[in-house]
């Protein structure tokens, strides 16, 4: 069991005198790490705690303040108002005593973790971050679907996390990146019968030609490719998928052999396209664009490799 540390007269102050005299330091970071979580489980091992301790903690800190912190829900706990201005007011002052407490030395020791979708982080995010590696920076790098990443997040186990949409609630904050464009492709074969059947800027035609063309996808419920018909065709799409591969770099090479059409991100398949191993089948005015999102694990700005990595990605995405 930690020892109880009041908090000194200096943070009481730089937290805006609210706190009782008998506050516990410890406690207000037990706060500061169930509000980042949003739960109490996933801010226990961050803590080095068991949960039933983090909640008797919560519990003492509300009895000190005389005010409720969370609302307990089914899933998780939701920050009421008086913890959203306790959180603003504690964060600064807490992440740097935890800095001080690490050591200068650890600065230049603590790895960034990086995590994001596994294609854009070989295509576009790591050859960014190159540079940076060479210049010392320690990078752990995991991939994987947005939900999973961000709950992964709230657990403490990444600093950074590339998401392809923004996350619920506030206790993560997040910036837009960059628009991903998405594009209807096919190998040369594929796209010869349908152009012999439709010109590229006849979207009818288009669409009427494709449904006797075998559509490959990373998913057997073919996400991308709905939201590409639903946008450019105005329609359902209601055809089965050929061929379902365990990613898009699969889809890529699947097509590129000739297994059918998909749609693919621009940053995944230009090369592609520029080499004539796949040929763009269309050109819609508005293409679907989604909107890739940088989320920042509260506190990780502690690591100045964090704020490294996470400057260096913003400036390289305007080129994406």
């Amino acid at each position: 069991m930690k020892k109880r540390t009041p908090v000194s007269p200096d943070v009481t102050a730089a937290l805006g005198g609210q706190l009782p005299a008998h506050a516990d330091l410890n406690l207000l970071r037990t706060f500061l790490a169930v509000y980042r979580a949003g739960t109490f489980t996933a801010a226990a091992p961050a803590l080095g705690l068991s949960q039933p301790t983090v909640t008797a903690q919560i519990r003492t800190l509300e009895q000190q303040t005389g005010r409720e912190l969370f609302t307990r829900l089914p899933r998780g706990v939701r920050p009421t108002a008086l913890a959203h201005e306790l959180a603003a007011r504690t964060a600064g002052p807490l992440d740097a005593l935890a800095a001080l407490e690490s050591g200068p030395e650890a600065d230049h020791a603590t790895p960034v973790h990086l995590a994001g979708p596994s294609e854009l982080l070989c295509v576009r995010v790591l050859p960014a971050l190159g540079a940076l590696v060479a210049d010392g920076i320690q990078l752990r790098v995991a991939q994987g679907l947005p939900e999973p990443l961000l709950e992964e997040m709230r657990a403490g186990r990444h600093d950074l996390v590339i998401a392809t949409r923004r996350p619920r609630g506030r206790a993560l904050e997040s910036v837009p990146l960059t628009d991903e464009e998405y594009l209807l492709v096919a190998g040369a074969g594929w796209a010869e019968r349908i152009a012999a059947q439709a010109a590229p800027d006849d979207t009818c035609g288009l669409h009427a030609a494709l449904r006797e063309v075998p559509l490959v996808t990373y998913a057997d419920d073919l996400p991308i490719l709905r939201r590409y018909w639903r946008t450019v065709f105005g329609k359902q799409l209601t055809t089965h998928a050929a061929v379902t591969v365990p990613n898009l770099y699969a889809v890529l090479s699947a097509v590129g052999a000739g297994a059918g059409v998909s749609v693919l991100p621009r940053s995944l398949c230009q090369d592609h396209l520029d080499s004539g191993r796949l040929v763009l089948l269309h050109d819609p005015e508005e293409p679907p664009l989604n909107t890739l999102f940088l989320v920042q694990r509260p506190g990780a700005e502690a690591n100045p490799g964090v704020i490294r990595v996470r400057d260096t990605l913003r400036r390289a995405a305007r080129d994406w």
